[in-house]
């Protein structure tokens, strides 16, 4: 089977921001310096989830944390994976989408989704169960006010079951056009027809062999629209990752900091004597054996990429490098290393098999 892979394979980080036990200040410096090495390193984007109440999301401001970002890079995009739609006012949060698209000269990238968390949702005073309704109202306006920025009446008039708008002036656009780049966590081939529609990239956790069906399904319903495979979004999953000199170095560091870091994702399910609606595996050896971890040397690491990636169809790797308490010198070391040793030899590996990279916007 043909892989997709080659010029078109992209590259990115996906950073929970979870307590990694440093004081928040030089927890905020640390995860700046590294935003500014994955710009340096030539990673193509850095995105950020969204938590609230929990030790697995230390920057519950998605917008605060980005405007940081765009300061202190120049090239890498980046934004939230997701914008919790549910959690805010869409009117301001469309303003400070353009705040964000102008103060980065056009590198947001925008996220969005209801939110996974009941507790998060219901420490707001949202009930979950209007959830998917306050999200699908909430893009709809914060849609219909990028793009009231570029009408000629330049305001915005909404009925809904949450919002109501009269003739509301809108005075701030988005830089990028019509709007940044959509990007959604997708569960289940049912959600590729919306996401084809919107031209949205898409990142999935599910096991490989579901992770094809989904691939497979935007790429057949992306053609059959009429849409060029050269303007095909990204289609993605996310990894941990740790690379070291040898396989003990690096598995020894995965697994400690692993164990941290899904404290913090049971964290509010625990407290609540609940399941999550996302499933992780209790320890590193086990995320590894369902291929959704990897730890070794640089040489190991891009052959079982490689093997990934052919298996699932993605265009896209996003990878934690910083996770659980990880010192901040092992999360540079391995972004250093993979983007000297993985990332080149992913793209030349594989250069001959799949069409022209893609174009940012898609």
């Amino acid at each position: 089977m043909r892989a997709h892979v080659s010029d078109n394979l992209r590259f990115g980080v996906f950073d929970h921001l979870d307590d990694s036990g440093a004081p928040l200040a030089e927890f905020y410096e640390n995860r700046l310096r590294l935003a500014e090495a994955y710009d340096r390193l030539g990673i193509d984007y850095y995105l950020t989830a969204e938590h609230h109440a929990t030790p697995l999301g230390m920057a519950p401001s998605p917008s605060v944390f980005h405007s940081a970002v765009a300061q202190r890079t120049r090239r890498i995009r980046f934004g939230p994976l997701v914008y919790t739609l549910a959690l805010y006012h869409p009117l301001r949060l469309a303003e400070e989408i353009c705040m964000l698209d102008h103060m980065s000269r056009g590198r947001l990238q925008l996220g969005v989704g209801r939110g996974i968390s009941p507790f998060e949702l219901g420490y707001y005073g949202i009930d979950p169960g209007e959830a998917q309704a306050r999200y699908l109202e909430g893009f709809a306006i914060v849609m219909q006010a990028l793009a009231a920025a570029r009408s000629a009446g330049r305001e915005l008039s909404f009925a809904g079951r949450f919002h109501t708008f009269a003739r509301v002036p809108i005075t701030l656009g988005p830089l990028q056009a019509p709007h940044p780049p959509l990007w959604y966590g997708i569960g289940s081939p049912e959600g590729v027809p919306w996401c084809v529609a919107n031209r949205c990239n898409v990142v999935s956790n599910a096991p490989l062999q579901q992770v094809r069906v989904m691939t497979d399904a935007y790429r057949a319903q992306w053609r059959a629209a009429g849409h060029a495979d050269s303007q095909l979004p990204a289609l993605g999953t996310t990894r941990h990752l740790v690379i070291a000199p040898s396989a003990a170095e690096a598995n020894d560091l995965a697994r400690r900091a692993y164990a941290r870091w899904h404290a913090s994702f049971m964290h509010l399910w625990v407290r609540n004597d609940a399941k999550p609606g996302a499933y992780f595996p209790a320890t590193w050896d086990e995320l590894v054996q369902a291929g959704r971890a990897l730890a070794g040397t640089p040489e190991a690491v891009r052959e079982e990429l490689a093997a990934q990636i052919r298996q699932t169809g993605v265009n896209c790797i996003l990878t934690r490098f910083a996770f659980g308490d990880l010192p901040f010198d092992v999360s540079l070391r391995s972004a250093e290393l993979y983007a000297d040793r993985v990332m080149p030899w992913l793209r030349d590996h594989a250069a001959a098999d799949t069409p022209s990279r893609a174009h940012d916007h898609a």
